[in-house]
């Protein structure tokens, strides 16, 4: 039976400009959020526009596909399926599974007659291959969970409280949709996913010797989601809890996480000077759900919750995202599109006047005119501090 496909349309936006032009265009992203889905939708608009296309689709995680191992297998086998006379278009679905990809990728696309399109779900591999391979002759597309507001469509559940309830505990990927929303149900196949990520993209593909380590490094990042920390630092945790781990190994594992998306390293800025701060950055979670399958979603985190979910609606909406400074105070985040920018802080509830000073003043410190708001759960929101906005956390989510 064909499954419907809910059309990501923002994501189908930015692709068909770039439909038939002779870039490769690479979908990255983590594994389950939805890659596969934004194919097939734009498989569907190209039948739409090119009634006599030849789609040719390799999917990786599919056993009939095995075979394809090597760059001269994925380049044999879309020639042997090739039409005379028609534009080909060349599907190819978790591509770092195949060795050597981009020598295929960059033979194809000498031809005019191949359009291609790939999923990935490793940023070095990609990155690295793809920016010495084929630099300038490809077009990256970064997939994300699904935002609150796709969680709404894909549930069928209306733009609520209780609803922005269930997407900070379940997260947003996409498959939720053919479970229904309790806890065992939800957390069995999400523990089913972090497992897929952690001994498939992980342990295998960098032979990892010390998995417990790895596993403990992941649950440490649940744990403090959006605390500053350097990789020293947790080394220094580490030896407290007498686990002797070599700073140098815990930098290699927490790029091992990030490459795989499953966590998001940010860095710090000083606002005034606009430095990178080279020491002390935030993680956070691509997808929340994740998180909570790892270390258990529990109300006494919420405060942090609250901010991993503005910072992934901050990457959904395309914003380059970083932790400001100014002086000694903390700006959650200094979020920057198209020469703009948008200073975000972030807190549970404005429950007293010290919090209140804490989260407007740090903002009105900041000496330009770019917009700054305070995004919180309390209900009341609209209202205005020395001119700062405060936001609703499902208003925010919502536009």
């Amino acid at each position: 039976m064909e499954e419907e496909i809910i059309v990501r349309q923002k994501y189908l936006d930015k692709i068909k400009p770039f439909i038939s032009k002779g870039l490769i265009k690479v979908l990255t992203g983590q594994r389950r959020v939805g890659k596969s889905y934004v194919l097939r939708q734009t498989i569907d608009e190209i039948k739409k526009m090119d009634k006599s296309a030849n789609i040719l689709y390799v999917n990786k995680e599919d056993l009939a596909f095995d075979f394809i191992k090597t760059a001269d297998d994925l380049n044999n086998y879309v020639l042997q399926n090739t039409k005379d006379g028609v534009k080909n278009y060349v599907f190819i679905d978790e591509i770092q599974d195949i060795a050597a990809f981009e020598k295929a990728l960059r033979s194809l696309l000498l031809n005019p007659a191949y359009d291609l399109y790939c999923t990935g779900s490793n940023a070095h591999i990609l990155s690295g291959e793809l920016s010495t391979f084929l630099s300038g002759r490809f077009i990256e597309i970064p997939i994300y969970s699904l935002s609150f507001n796709e969680f709404c469509e894909f549930h069928s559940l209306e733009n609520t409280n209780e609803t922005l309830q269930k997407y900070l505990k379940f997260g947003g990927l996409p498959y939720l949709k053919h479970l229904t929303l309790d806890d065992e149900i939800v957390f069995n196949y999400l523990k089913g996913v972090y497992n897929t990520i952690i001994y498939k993209d992980l342990i295998q593909r960098y032979k990892i010797r010390n998995a417990a380590f790895l596993e403990n490094l992941t649950r440490f990042l649940a744990e403090n989601t959006g605390h500053l920390f350097s990789a020293k630092k947790i080394s220094d945790y580490l030896k407290s809890q007498n686990i002797n781990i070599a700073i140098s190994q815990i930098i290699n594992y927490i790029n091992y996480l990030t490459n795989t998306f499953l966590i998001k390293k940010v860095q710090r800025m000083d606002i005034a000077g606009k430095k990178i701060f080279e020491i002390g950055e935030k993680f956070y979670f691509e997808d929340l759900g994740l998180r909570h399958s790892i270390n258990g979603f529990r109300q006494a985190d919420i405060g942090k919750i609250l901010e991993n979910a503005v910072y992934n609606h901050l990457l959904i909406n395309c914003y380059d995202v970083k932790i400001g400074q100014v002086g000694n105070l903390e700006i959650d985040f200094v979020a920057e599109r198209g020469g703009e920018k948008l200073y975000v802080q972030v807190c549970y509830l404005l429950q007293d006047e010290k919090t209140i000073e804490r989260e407007f003043s740090n903002l009105l410190k900041i000496n330009d005119n770019y917009p700054k708001i305070v995004v919180s759960m309390d209900e009341f929101s609209g209202n205005t501090y020395e001119g700062i906005a405060h936001i609703h956390i499902r208003k925010f989510l919502s536009e």
